[in-house]
């Protein structure tokens, strides 16, 4: 049988922006029709999802997988079952291993492996400028060409300012996406809490939120500039947001994201020098946690992301200035997001926009969507279930999460790429 028919279905489409209950047909692995009444053929395989929620399969930008270089703290196929059970049907991988994905030759060797391993879809992005150094632009035509879908330094900033405009100006000449992470390094460098009461009563290096304001007003001087299509990977803090929407009231090509971890997390989960809650940038205030929340509902902030970064023990398990940045996410993502929900500061139908809809749009792709012809990327869940995280359980091969032991509440129950399913909780 070719076709499916998910009945007794919760549809939450970020495209109409509803949240009702229906069914959905898919055939060859595309989405033929879905809403209150659907025309069942005879050769349909009914799926029926018990009033349960289906949404489009999540698109997850910024996750890193750790080959080649360090397949000990994550592989594709780990990654991949990690993604199949957080509901994470396309992964936008990022560059920054070892060595850097920064030739055609690299990036045809990582597709081909994620290909292999990997039960989800796997994007690559590719390198900006060579091994993130600042100094020389990529080949950036020719890696399009072997498939790269957008370029980053990831945490590595430009700054040598005439390397940076020329790469935008080239980027800007083919239509490429660059995807920087805005940041004064100056200031930034060393730190890993953000400034305030907290971080002097723990006495370690601090930020200002300033450092994030200045490195996006920067960059967007650079797009009016060159004109580049831009996506800063991750907004944290109040102090951006005016220059932001200033940008996109001036018409620049300008997106947005910003972590899981610093929509349901704030600075003082560090608590005492908890290094799993050590991330890049560093976990904001309160304050900061609400506005960047206010932004996601108004459409400033465009994409919600997992920024999916795994460290092994021995990197983590150091003094909190030592210890390596990043948590793993994927599968985590949806649970964690359920807190928005529940906290009724985001309706789903917002949040798939941000977790679906948003990025799949901003890579030019046709999944994120319930409408007829998307692929039947899909993602079925319980939106109420509880349930208290134990990260020895993680399909990831590193167990960073920040959430191990706490409670949590949303679980995916099934996962389906081009209609076939990759993940089925037992």
């Amino acid at each position: 049988m070719t076709a499916q028919l998910y009945t007794n279905a919760r549809l939450i489409d970020p495209e109409a922006r509803t949240d009702s209950l229906g069914a959905l047909l898919v055939r060859d692995g595309r989405i033929v029709a879905s809403g209150p009444e659907v025309a069942v053929p005879e050769d349909a395989q009914p799926i029926d999802c018990g009033g349960k929620c289906l949404a489009p399969g999540i698109v997850d930008i910024g996750v890193k997988v750790c080959e080649p270089g360090e397949r000990h703290k994550e592989s594709y196929r780990s990654a991949g079952l990690a993604a199949a059970a957080g509901g994470v049907t396309t992964m936008v991988t990022r560059p920054d291993t070892v060595p850097t994905i920064d030739s055609p030759e690299t990036l045809e060797f990582v597709t081909r492996r994620a290909n292999e391993a990997a039960p989800v879809n796997v994007l690559p992005m590719a390198a900006l400028t060579k091994g993130r150094e600042g100094r020389e632009m990529t080949e950036i035509g020719f890696l399009m060409d072997a498939g790269a879908v957008a370029f980053t330094d990831c945490d590595h900033i430009v700054q040598n300012t005439k390397v940076f405009s020329r790469a935008l100006t080239y980027a800007r000449s083919l239509g490429a996406l660059v995807i920087a992470h805005p940041q004064e390094p100056g200031l930034s460098a060393g730190a890993c809490v953000t400034s305030g009461k907290f971080a002097s009563l723990r006495g370690l290096p601090a930020v200002s939120p300033m450092a994030e304001r200045m490195g996006l007003d920067r960059d967007i001087a650079f797009l009016e500039m060159t004109g580049a299509r831009y996506h800063a990977d991750q907004i944290t803090t109040a102090r951006a947001l005016p220059a932001l929407e200033r940008a996109r009231k001036n018409g620049l090509d300008i997106t947005a994201g910003v972590s899981i971890h610093h929509l349901t997390l704030n600075e003082l989960d560090v608590a005492d020098y908890r290094t799993f809650f050590k991330v890049k940038p560093p976990l904001r205030s309160e304050d900061d946690r609400l506005a960047v929340i206010d932004a996601i509902h108004t459409g400033l902030i465009d994409i919600i992301s997992s920024m999916h970064t795994p460290q092994d023990e021995e990197s983590k398990r150091l003094p909190f200035e030592e210890a390596a940045s990043g948590a793993v996410a994927l599968e985590t993502l949806l649970p964690a997001a359920m807190r928005l929900y529940h906290g009724e500061h985001l309706d789903l139908p917002t949040l798939f926009a941000a977790l679906s809809l948003n990025p799949a749009r901003r890579l030019g792709l046709d999944c994120g969507r319930l409408a007829p012809g998307a692929p039947a990327d899909l993602v079925l869940f319980d939106p109420d279930v509880p349930f208290v995280l134990d990260r020895a359980t993680l399909q990831s091969k590193s167990r960073n999460t920040p959430f191990d032991g706490q409670r949590m509440q949303g679980r995916v129950l099934a996962t389906y790429v081009a209609g076939n399913p990759v993940y089925r909780r037992t």
